[in-house]
């Protein structure tokens, strides 16, 4: 079953930058991902994850109709993809293309929001056209070399240093990328929503102080 979502008003409210800060009010672990690259920079991606760890090829260990991205991505999502995010592990493999316009169409055909992933994409145009989010490690005009392989699904995985597990809330903009624990996520954005409503205010004020000269 698909989780609920929060107020659409509330996430449209909040921004990477201050829902970060609401998690390090909170956490005191690693919970942000940087320096991410999206097709549509200003399309935001949100949604709880289903994650996918690709690890480097081994044709020994590789079943191909089990490593593959679709029989990955249908274990990743169980049947019901709506909204979600799907979070790609490169598995130490940074620079190989885990999917491009073909594999991310399945996202499309499946509801999913997009993908959030430490290695790169293919065909940002493709992906621009589907209409859904991707915000990755960069973009290749390189197939898959035989470097990496889709490998398990529906486990916790790291990017950049940041632990994601099944059902973790996904935020990710021109900012960065915001992992939110699934039992906080109320609790996150309401703070968020907060402290843009207070930098909103404390602006204001500096702006009405410069206008009267103090």
């Amino acid at each position: 079953m698909t989780p609920s979502r929060p107020d659409p008003k509330h996430v449209a409210a909040v921004t990477s930058a201050s829902l970060s800060d609401a998690m390090a009010d909170r956490f005191a672990h690693r919970f942000h991902i940087l320096d991410l690259i999206s097709p549509v920079p200003d399309r935001v991606l949100f949604g709880p994850a289903a994650t996918m760890q690709f690890m480097p090829r081994r044709e020994d260990l590789r079943d191909p109709d089990v490593h593959d991205f679709a029989p990955v991505l249908a274990d990743a999502v169980r049947d019901d993809g709506e909204g979600a995010v799907l979070v790609v592990s490169s598995g130490g493999c940074p620079d190989a293309a885990v999917a491009g316009g073909k594999k991310i169409s399945r996202l499309k055909g499946l509801g999913m929001a997009g993908i959030l992933t430490d290695a790169r994409l293919r065909d940002f145009d493709e992906v621009d056209e589907l209409g859904i989010a991707a915000w990755c490690g960069g973009e290749t005009t390189l197939a898959d070399r035989r470097e990496a392989m889709p490998f398990s699904a529906g486990v916790p995985v790291s990017l950049e240093s940041v632990t994601v597990i099944p059902g973790d809330w996904i935020y990710a903009d021109a900012g960065g990328a915001v992992v939110i624990p699934a039992a906080a996520r109320d609790e996150i954005i309401a703070a968020a929503v907060e402290r843009e409503r207070e930098d909103a205010a404390e602006v204001q004020r500096i702006a009405e102080e410069y206008s009267r000269g103090d």
